[in-house]
């Protein structure tokens, strides 16, 4: 029964979802200290905090939500909403991951990181709660939690956060938002109300010209960074400006997926499902990699 319901609680915690804390490692990338073995290991273990931080947040948000996900044709099979988890213990569990990470981080890593973690519980509490009941600011809300991971990226090791990484991450969870946001609306389409009330206050229309807007500024703010001057100055070249491609291709596909194939309510799920997205997305990263180290 322990074992059964230690693997209930690890379900709960998508670890699929897991892959969004990739993020983390852009600072480490951007900053030339890929291969600085001691900042490595901090990143590594700021992303096992993050998966554990997100996790419980997961659980927080299925116990929450527990009577909405009962209506969903997805989250009715998660273990809380099914009926397979108790509420009980995803209770007890939520709060033992919490104080287990939080004490480890505040031994192995440093206090900015501890104080970015913290921030990012407390902004995914606050969602959990009410911040996702008000519209626009639940996409917003959605972005800023992508923002603190990569904040934290760049202080577990200490480096400083570049504008230009600050604009494009806002930009890029922007797109993922609110093509999350079309995707429950049109999933749900007539019960959408019964299961995120929030959903009544968006229509199909607003978000794909919301989606055309952050879509735009996301390409043209990372076509400038490529070229700008700070950046030609910190990596002695401008050659990341052949990396546009890559992220014009995987804009492209992932709109793609949205209108032609209904997917986007999880990015995490249609990166590892999609094959074309996610060698995009693997020969964008190796692309970098070679024109910054080598």
């Amino acid at each position: 029964m322990k074992s059964n319901t230690l693997f209930l609680i690890f379900r709960s915690m998508r670890p699929k979802q897991w892959t969004k804390n990739l993020v983390l490692f852009a600072p480490l990338v951007f900053s030339h200290n890929l291969f600085n073995q001691s900042h490595l290991l901090k990143s590594l273990t700021a992303f096992a905090v993050f998966c554990l931080v997100s996790g419980s947040v997961y659980i927080l948000n299925d116990i929450i939500d527990l009577e909405q996900d009962k209506n969903h044709p997805i989250k009715s099979k998660r273990p809380l909403a099914s009926g397979q988890l108790s509420k009980p213990s995803a209770i007890v569990f939520f709060f033992l991951i919490l104080i287990v990470t939080f004490i480890s981080t505040k031994i192995f890593l440093n206090n900015l990181f501890f104080i970015t973690t913290i921030c990012y519980l407390l902004l995914q509490i606050a969602y959990s709660s009410f911040l996702k009941h008000i519209v626009i600011i639940d996409v917003f809300s959605i972005a800023a939690g992508f923002l603190l991971r990569v904040i934290a990226g760049a202080e577990v090791i200490e480096v400083t956060f570049s504008t230009w990484l600050l604009f494009c991450t806002i930009l890029l969870s922007l797109f993922l938002a609110l093509s999350k946001r079309r995707h429950e609306l049109l999933l749900l389409e007539d019960n959408a109300i019964n299961h995120r009330k929030i959903l009544f206050e968006y229509s199909p229309e607003l978000l794909d010209q919301m989606i055309s807007i952050v879509t735009t500024a996301t390409v043209i703010v990372y076509m400038l960074y490529t070229v700008s001057e700070d950046t030609v100055k910190n990596f002695g070249t401008d050659n990341l400006k052949y990396t546009t491609p890559f992220v014009l291709y995987g804009i492209f596909r992932y709109l793609y997926l949205i209108h032609q194939k209904n997917e986007g309510g999880s990015p995490e799920k249609v990166l590892l499902n999609d094959r074309p997205l996610l060698y995009g997305v693997l020969l964008y990263g190796l692309t970098v990699c070679l024109i910054l180290y080598f």
